[in-house]
């Protein structure tokens, strides 16, 4: 192990290979402090050629490795196992922009740079990068890719992968396979690229990516709507995209618990409505229009859905700092769940059909099984993805309820997979959710999909214990 360790320093410098516990503590905790795994070291490459040469050796001494970026994962995906035989690779010094195409809306960026410094970098050349999400100060584009990311903008741009164009990755081998290709269209037999994304890391390591770029709106209106259940808000759904298919960028469910969780625990967050609801609904609108006129559009579409019975108020941000206010509510119901104690999560997807029977179902099921169980239910709506979380009753400590997830896991994943849906829609599979896939994925699929992995990681040493 020494020799190989001093092959590694010689490679990328010995103040990049961390061998000191205290040093290594960082890359190998869990941001929630739920899972602590051990390595033999930490790498920190600082380009490509280094990612490969550091794979060549771990293959050539069959040594794991576990690849991560901005380490903000819920599933365990970046943290190796608790034996200490794998190396952690960072990918947090490739985080260079390489180049902004603007005539081809394109930017080729490495895979440590953080998603913030994209959506930056894209909007001073008036153009928008449009994944959004909560951790985007933290997050990585190479983790983005890896789980294939989706946020709150899903529903009029796709999912990380429909805003990728190519990649390169580092294979298992240590070869480094360049298909940065800015094409919009290559039908040149199987798409790798695809294979890729989505893969947590187990079949190679993404080390850079082409992204699309899009014209960056002139006018972005956000409201605020209360509505009494989630028939309902799939209804304005529905409406709001009959009126401004072409605008609605996104369109979030937010359930009463969650909100006030919100107010309770993150004070610079106001609340918005003196009444409470069931329901609330989040919607952004952003076009090339003037402010003036996409609002006077929402708020005609908004005073059918008051006359048709759908929602019970509406405030459409006249300020910036009032619209931060409604996306603040959203972004912080994670950080308030977390401040009132350790939950449950669910990151599940169904058919926009569905949701509102699963809701109705999942939650009687669980009231009746957990008697006083706190149901802290919002996500992308537009798209199908619920975060569907549950918090102990108040008199139950988070530890012991922790102890009943396997039980509770069953009940909601049973309903999703009733209800014709996913147990993880851009979460990922990682640890913690290996078992359930097992019991939901066809016998086909499974065979197929380790098939691919024998294939590419015929040494079972890219990111291993993962999704199987």
């Amino acid at each position: 192990m020494n020799n190989f360790l001093q092959h590694c320093r010689d490679l990328i410098g010995e103040r990049y290979v961390l061998t000191d516990i205290d040093q290594q503590a960082v890359y190998l905790s869990e941001w929630r402090q739920r899972r602590k795994g051990k390595a033999c070291a930490v790498l920190l490459p600082a380009n490509t050629e280094q990612v490969a040469g550091l794979v060549k050796l771990c293959s050539e001494r069959r040594i794991a490795i576990t690849p991560q970026g901005g380490n903000t994962g819920l599933v365990f995906g970046s943290i190796p196992d608790s034996s200490g035989a794998a190396v952690l690779l960072s990918l947090k010094r490739l985080n260079q922009v390489r180049q902004v195409d603007i005539d081809n809306n394109t930017m080729t960026v490495e895979a440590g740079c953080l998603l913030n410094v994209i959506q930056n970098t894209a909007d001073q050349h008036q153009r928008l990068f449009p994944l959004s999400l909560a951790s985007e100060g933290s997050c990585t584009i190479g983790g983005n890719l890896s789980t294939n990311a989706g946020g709150t903008a899903v529903l009029r741009y796709g999912n990380t992968r429909e805003l990728c164009l190519g990649l390169e990755v580092v294979t298992a081998e240590g070869h480094i396979w360049n298909g940065l290709r800015s094409l919009r269209k290559d039908n040149t037999g199987y798409d790798l690229r695809d294979v890729f994304i989505g893969a947590e890391g187990t079949l190679g390591i993404i080390t850079a990516a082409v992204l699309k770029l899009f014209p960056k709106p002139t006018s972005v209106v956000t409201a605020f709507i209360s509505l009494d259940n989630v028939e309902n808000a799939l209804q304005l759904l529905h409406l709001m995209q009959r009126y401004h298919a072409d605008s609605l960028t996104a369109f979030e469910l937010i359930n009463s618990c969650s909100l006030e969780l919100v107010l309770q625990h993150i004070p610079q967050v106001s609340r918005i409505f003196y009444e409470k609801t069931a329901y609330y609904v989040l919607l952004e609108l952003s076009n090339t229009d003037t402010f003036d006129n996409s609002s006077r559009k929402l708020e005609s579409s908004i005073e059918i859905a008051f006359n048709q019975a759908l929602i019970r108020d509406a405030a459409i941000a006249q300020t910036l700092s009032q619209a931060a206010n409604c996306w603040k509510t959203r972004e912080s119901i994670s950080e308030a769940q977390a401040r009132q104690g350790k939950n449950i999560k669910h990151d599940v997807s169904l058919p926009i059909s569905r949701i509102a029977e699963f809701v109705k179902v999942c939650d009687a099921a669980l009231s009746t099984a957990y008697p006083g169980c706190q149901l802290v239910t919002f996500g992308h709506l537009g798209d199908g993805n619920l975060h569907y979380n549950v918090s102990p009753p108040i008199e139950i400590s988070s530890e012991i309820f922790l102890e009943k997830q396997c039980e509770v896991n069953r009940v909601v994943h049973d309903l999703v997979h009733q209800f014709d849906g996913s147990i993880s829609a851009e979460h990922g599979i990682g640890e913690l959710k290996k078992d359930e896939l097992q019991r939901y994925k066809s016998p086909v699929e499974l065979a197929m999909m380790r098939q691919i992995k024998s294939a590419l990681d015929p040494h079972n040493l890219m990111n291993p214990g993962k999704i199987f």
